[in-house]
């Protein structure tokens, strides 16, 4: 369940701190009771920024093979054996 603190407790950085790490999810901060920001461990920065681009990969990938841009496994790997003296 995710975390929702109010701006004013970013006073207590160690707290604050420990519970990004803790959690390992995303801690979300509201201003006058509206969303505003957005806290993590780098840990868990690092997990969501690698995860959204196997995602942008997994879509080139979908959009290549809707195009067309396909060729046949083995015949690849024939041609890399071939290319690398494999």
């Amino acid at each position: 369940m995710p975390q929702i603190i109010p701006i004013k407790d970013l006073k207590n950085t160690a707290e604050i701190s420990e519970m990004c790490h803790l959690t390992a999810e995303p801690i979300f901060i509201t201003k006058n009771g509206y969303g505003d920001m957005v806290l993590m461990s780098m840990e868990t920065y690092e997990n969501y920024y690698n995860r959204e681009k196997i995602y942008q990969e997994l879509e080139v990938s979908e959009q290549q093979i809707q195009e067309g841009k396909v060729q046949d496994a083995k015949n690849s790997l024939k041609a890399l054996k071939n290319r690398y003296g494999l």
